[in-house]
């Protein structure tokens, strides 16, 4: 099971890039101001690339500790990961559709990259949750206040996400945009609080 959601992160996170191609000009005319108007043009998918990129490379790396702990599986188990598994792989086309229209500000693309967004927190969170449940088996090492810990943080990205999306609807698009900026330092922040409150060594 590790190895095949591996295999899903890796493949998902390489097709983010696929969707940037190289800009169509006659190699024969081109011009190096051509070019960079061309590269110009491409800023906001590369935008979309790299935040998408960092944000499945987060929960990659959320899953794998994660899966750490995991001593043995259920058939729900399988069912939650390969639905949390889904929410990764829709992640290119919802990036991709995200970035054809951001300088647009458009609504349509931004309720769908977010809600892709908020799908993947929450099947993170689900998994997390069954996982930890005491008396089911499935993990060893996990105390309470790493359960709390990871549950919250778990719940970080979708909640800033729909934060994102209000603003973004609401109040001023441009706004929105900068906000996912700021989940790792609100993460890194209560991180170091928790860790400190509850005596969890890192």
């Amino acid at each position: 099971m590790i190895l095949f959601s591996d295999a899903v992160f890796a493949i998902a996170i390489t097709l983010l890039v696929i969707e940037i191609k190289v800009p169509p000009i006659d190699r024969h005319i081109a011009t190096d101001k051509m070019l960079l108007e061309a590269l110009d043009e491409l800023v906001p998918k590369f935008i979309g690339f790299i935040l998408s990129f960092f944000i499945i490379g987060l929960y990659w790396i959320i899953h794998h500790r994660m899966f750490g702990y995991v001593v043995n599986y259920t058939h729900k188990l399988l069912w939650l990961n390969l639905i949390f598994l889904l929410a990764v792989v829709l992640m290119p086309f919802s990036t991709a559709f995200y970035s054809e229209y951001i300088t647009h500000l458009l609504k349509v693309p931004m309720i769908i990259y977010t809600s892709n967004i908020v799908f993947l927190g929450i099947m993170n969170f689900t998994l997390w949750r069954y996982l930890c449940k005491p008396g089911r088996g499935l993990t060893e090492g996990v105390g309470e206040s790493e359960r709390r810990y990871f549950s919250f943080r778990a719940a970080i990205v979708p909640i800033v996400f729909v934060l994102i999306a209000v603003i973004y609807l609401t109040v001023n698009p441009r706004y929105a945009v900068w906000i996912p900026a700021f989940v790792p330092v609100v993460i890194r922040l209560y991180k170091g609080y928790y860790f400190r409150k509850h005596k969890i060594k890192v």
